[in-house]
């Protein structure tokens, strides 16, 4: 029988993950480990195969953990313009917990699948430097890469584009774009987008994520596993799509001016996004009517 580690499991993308794998693989058995700072045990699998560790990644090693296949790595830090307030989490959760989380899977040999960050490609690569966030999820990818021809480390990384879909946080301060929007339309208050409006996302339904997660994990190697649609749409063109007002509000800290992905590598596994940004918010807003509208 063979057990997966998903760091992150109770979060939006892991609670996910959890469910592919134990489809893919009904022998399996799964940990999640998740400090539940944006996971939350609504999220949980009511499935005997699955078993719920609160704490760090930073604690990973002291864990006491059966023979492991392989280690899904969601559980960090994940939000650009929060990373500002609070950089000494985001250096423990990324920097520190991937560390650890390393050590783990090469102690182990066991393969790591990394969740890495699309913001740090923007602008020639400058965009790593713009905010905490993005500049620690680069130094994971250096890390990883450099860990690797160092001592050896089986391992592949992954980039994710703006996920949304059926789970993703819709309120408070970790709340994803899609799910503001969400929450706005069902409220029936104006839908913050902030200013200029023009700048773009690559938007990639949670289903297609996991799809590109698994595909990566049963046949890619190394980086450069972009996981995107490879369309840009602008924020004031996706808020438009839920109807009613907008308002706009100051630009954010730290945020990129475009993204899309170039996904190729992903594709060459035979992996290919399924869902469009647009025909999702047309069913959202056909079974979700505004109040008064």
């Amino acid at each position: 029988m063979e057990t997966y580690l998903v760091t992150g499991g109770a979060g939006f993308v892991g609670s996910n993950v959890i469910r592919a794998l134990l489809e893919r693989y009904p022998a399996s058995q799964i940990i999640s480990l998740d400090n539940y700072l944006t996971g939350t045990r609504d999220a949980h699998v009511d499935d005997e195969r699955v078993t719920y560790l609160e704490g760090s990644t930073v604690d990973v090693n002291s864990l006491d953990l059966p023979p492991l296949k392989a280690v899904f790595h969601l559980g960090e830090y994940s939000r650009i313009p929060q990373s500002f307030d609070e950089p000494d989490l985001v250096w423990e959760l990324n920097l520190r917990g991937t560390k650890e989380v390393v050590k783990l899977c090469h102690a182990r040999g066991v393969r790591l699948v990394y969740a890495a960050s699309s913001s740090k490609f923007g602008n020639e690569g400058q965009d790593e430097h713009l905010n905490p966030y993005a500049w620690t999820k680069a130094k994971n990818v250096e890390y990883i890469t450099n860990f690797d021809n160092w001592y050896g480390l089986d391992h592949v990384i992954t980039y994710f584009y703006n996920v949304y879909g059926p789970g993703q946080i819709k309120t408070g301060k970790y709340a994803t774009v899609i799910g503001i929007f969400e929450s706005c339309h069902e409220a029936g208050e104006p839908l913050p987008v902030v200013s200029p409006g023009t700048q773009t996302r690559d938007f990639t339904h949670i289903d297609d994520i996991v799809a590109g997660i698994l595909t990566c994990f049963e046949h890619g190697k190394g980086d450069g596993y972009l996981l995107g649609v490879n369309r840009e749409w602008p924020l004031i063109e996706v808020a438009r799509m839920f109807g009613g007002e907008i308002r706009m509000i100051p630009a954010l800290r730290g945020e990129r001016e475009r993204g899309a992905a170039d996904s190729d590598k992903a594709r060459q596994l035979g992996w290919a996004p399924q869902r469009s940004l647009d025909a999702y918010i047309a069913d959202f807003v056909a079974r979700t009517p505004r109040p008064g509208a």
